[in-house]
């Protein structure tokens, strides 16, 4: 997500299904308290959670 990559393509670089990508990038966003993906990203450094 960090890269920038699309759903389809963090699928197939972890061998999940998109559907299942998609459910965990909700759980991010949700404990992050972030409204999109690149608010989350920005948080997820800010926190140290990202190097």
């Amino acid at each position: 997500m960090a890269e920038g990559y699309p759903n389809r393509q963090i699928a197939e670089l972890v061998h999940l299904a998109e559907g299942t990508v998609k459910n965990h990038i909700s759980v991010i966003l949700q404990k992050l308290g972030a409204r999109d993906r690149t608010n989350a990203v920005l948080r997820a450094l800010h926190e140290g959670i990202l190097g």
